[in-house]
């Protein structure tokens, strides 16, 4: 009987605490290759209190866990690491890196996406060209919309970056209180 009661336990826990299947760059550019998807890179630093709250509230609530793994390939960059890969033909690193050191330089990544401060989201179309950037921290409800507009291009319908803009401020989320 214990058994039975831990084995339901754990399914039940696993529901209600849903985590982001999260990738490492190279992971998800290879992923994309047998399953286009569109991917969001979370660009965080070790020492960022707003990102580790964004990581522990907005990305593991079982809404947007859910709806990231199901729509995105999600990529977790430290955007002052020393990981090296190649995108776009070219190969990033962070020459700079200084191994224990609180902060380090930003990567050559994150300059490259123009990523000045985190918390910071960039995300990429199915062919890996980058979409939009959003800076800085967001609730799940916050960010709820930019991933549904996104996912299903709705992002195209928009001419210009005053109708992007004016959009951002009327957007609603399917998030309940």
């Amino acid at each position: 009987m214990s058994k039975v009661f831990l084995i339901i336990s754990v399914l039940i826990s696993s529901f209600f605490f849903s985590q982001v299947k999260w990738m490492t760059m190279e992971e998800a550019l290879k992923a994309q290759e047998t399953k286009p998807k569109k991917i969001i890179i979370d660009f965080y630093a070790d020492w960022c209190g707003p990102c580790k709250t964004m990581e522990k509230y907005t990305y593991n609530h079982p809404e947007i866990s859910a709806y990231l793994n199901e729509n995105y390939y999600p990529v977790k960059f430290n955007a002052e690491g020393n990981q090296v890969f190649t995108i776009y033909g070219r190969t990033f690193g962070n020459p700079d890196f200084v191994s224990g050191k609180k902060k380090n330089s930003m990567h050559d990544f994150s300059k490259f996406m123009n990523v000045n401060a985190v918390p910071s989201m960039v995300f990429l179309d199915e062919q890996n060209m980058p979409i939009t950037i959003i800076n800085g921290f967001l609730t799940a409800k916050e960010i709820d919309p930019y991933l549904r507009i996104i996912s299903t291009n709705d992002y195209k319908k928009f001419k210009s970056r005053e109708e992007w803009d004016n959009s951002q401020k009327k957007m609603k989320s399917n998030i309940k209180d």
